[in-house]
């Protein structure tokens, strides 16, 4: 199936495993060009997607030596909690490939979250978003902790990362608007007819940021690829 154009970046149709070695290629060609970050991302998709990878010892060399690990979002629990994005990283890709500490940057959890922001923030590379920001889409047209209705999705010239409490599901560290402007590419993954809806809505529905945060990528489009599979896709 041929990409599909839309205002929010180009929709790539593939099947969940060509997906994953696109994602991966991408990865790839990056670490060619020298050291880089990578913010990977929590759900059910990018567990898989470390399993693969893993499993089929998939990373080159080359990869594994100049990419510095992060996430995109993070709750607020320890990395050995089962709701911890980087703690899925470390155990489902980073722990099985021998990844050093020194390459691993998950958020400070063990502080009170406006504070792990900060800190955050401050032990990155100063002004930098991502190199690559993998991300994921909700069912209701999130993504990282961008939720529907967030404070941070309307500011456009704010922190690259900051703390949010999310109604009813606690305190959240994400990249935020600002910081997504700041990445060099951005690739999200979607999978499952679930998120059709939501995925039409950000790629075609009348503008509504808050109510579908995922817009906020149509400001950055030339620099956003959708890896959906068909079911994801099939409201395009």
């Amino acid at each position: 199936m041929p990409d599909i154009a839309t205002p929010a970046g180009t929709v790539r149709v593939l099947a969940r495993e060509a997906a994953f070695a696109e994602l991966l290629d991408r990865l790839e060609t990056r670490a060619a060009r020298g050291g880089f970050t990578a913010g990977l991302s929590g759900g059910s998709t990018p567990k898989a997607f470390y399993a693969w990878a893993a499993a089929g010892r998939r990373l080159s060399p080359t990869l594994l030596a100049r990419a510095d690990w992060h996430v995109s979002d993070e709750r607020c629990v320890p990395l050995g909690s089962d709701e911890s994005n980087f703690g899925h990283a470390a155990r489902g890709l980073l722990d099985p490939l021998g990844v050093p500490p020194a390459r691993r940057f998950p958020w400070p959890t063990e502080l009170p979250p406006v504070e792990a922001a900060v800190r955050y923030a401050s032990s990155r590379h100063p002004g930098s978003g991502f190199d690559v920001c993998v991300l994921g889409l909700g069912d209701d047209a999130h993504v990282a902790s961008l939720w529907p209705g967030c404070p941070l999705i309307g500011v456009a010239d704010g922190p690259l990362f900051a703390a949010t409490e999310w109604p009813g599901r606690g305190w959240r560290l994400t990249i935020t608007r600002a910081g997504l402007a700041r990445c060099g590419e951005i690739v999200v993954l979607v999978n499952g007819a679930s998120k059709a809806s939501a995925l039409r809505a950000v790629c075609h529905g009348p503008a509504d940021f808050a109510g579908f945060p995922g817009q906020v990528l149509r400001e950055l489009s030339s620099r956003v690829t959708w890896l959906a599979d068909p079911e994801a896709a099939a409201g395009l």
